[in-house]
């Protein structure tokens, strides 16, 4: 049975989900190595690419399989011919996988490319039954915090075969989430593949992370039109990205317990971070960097006097699958400057 904890992570993700729906390109975030210079945009190369990249050799299934699904059930798959993922995050592996060809909806955040042209089914963890089983499909493919609950049952009351994947947390959950979803498609050896290569290319990056002083870095989470404004603690998900950008989690660091805690001035001032990391839509959400400062505390932050914001695509950047590398080197590069662009 889902945990209530991720209940709520739904709930966090939905508001995600709806700001994605809105029109307009934004995200143009302004960087700077810090010490009080100007600010300026982000190098070259820093932006996440908008396609995924599939492996060289397309895989095929061999099924029937039978796996282990992270709601502790165990789920038999007969076919993977007509797929439906019902995140962004699941989408992408799918499609990276090789089998983009059998996916036939996608989740709101399945923003790449490739995937743009299929039907939306999903909001942010709100799956409407109706919707999944009016495509037929042969798989669903869920989040733990995948929801309401009541749809989940209604899709595998109907027979289809549901499998539930681990949110992901960090940069650890890259592999096994790839091939719990590549052993579900029946294609073990493909899942270590691209596996390996996820895992290398992560590595790689990690190696062109400049030596030094640590920067503190606080994720928070903005959404302007619904008044949200949170401060990322130890459990928000970007804790293992920041740290293998070299820096510190500001927000966990001063003693932030929960996932996300409401913005005040006294925990901004108390995370006292030299750079701020934000989602694109959230920053565009509060009227970019000049909005961002006038939110209570941030100007008073070492990163709101330097304006040292760090912006990441909503879609990607706490997704931790085959595009990570991407996501960490475009944070590498905008928290460091050209040092850090390599």
């Amino acid at each position: 049975m889902r945990r209530l904890r991720n209940r709520l992570a739904g709930a966090l993700l939905s508001v995600l989900a709806l700001s994605l729906t809105a029109t307009g390109c934004g995200g143009s975030s302004e960087a700077t190595p810090g010490g009080g210079t100007p600010s300026r945009s982000a190098p070259a190369g820093a932006s996440v690419a908008n396609r995924v990249e599939p492996l060289a050799q397309r895989p095929e299934p061999r099924l029937p399989v039978t796996v282990p699904s992270a709601d502790g059930e165990r789920v038999t798959v007969e076919a993977a011919e007509r797929i439906v993922p019902l995140s962004g995050s699941l989408s992408e592996i799918v499609f990276t996988l090789g089998l983009g060809d059998r996916v036939v909806a996608r989740d709101v955040t399945a923003t790449f490319e490739q995937a743009a042209k299929l039907p939306v089914v999903t909001r942010g963890h709100d799956v409407s039954a109706e919707s999944v089983l009016s495509l037929r499909p042969d798989l669903v493919l869920a989040e733990t915090t995948t929801g309401p609950e009541e749809a989940v049952d209604q899709i595998r009351a109907a027979g289809v075969p549901v499998l539930f994947v681990e949110a992901a947390k960090g940069l650890d959950d890259v592999g096994p989430r790839i091939r719990a979803v590549a052993d579900a498609l029946g294609v073990p050896a493909a899942g270590k593949e691209l596996t390996r290569r996820s895992e290398q290319r992560i590595e790689a990056v990690r190696g062109d992370v400049p030596h030094g002083e640590k920067p503190r870095v606080a994720f928070l989470y903005l959404r302007g039109s619904a008044s949200v404004y949170l401060i990322g603690g130890k459990d928000s998900g970007a804790g293992s990205l920041i740290e293998a950008a070299g820096a510190v989690d500001a927000g966990a660091a001063s003693g932030l317990d929960k996932d996300f805690t409401a913005i005040t001035s006294e925990a901004l001032v108390k995370a006292a971070p030299d750079a701020i990391l934000v989602m694109s839509k959230g920053l565009e959400s509060v009227g970019g960097v000049d909005g961002l400062v006038k939110i209570p505390g941030v100007a008073q932050t070492p990163a709101g006097m330097d304006r040292r914001i760090v912006s990441v695509e909503d879609g990607v950047l706490l997704n931790y699958g085959p595009r990570t590398d991407q996501v960490l080197k475009s944070v590498v590069a905008q928290l460091y400057g050209e040092d850090g662009a390599k």
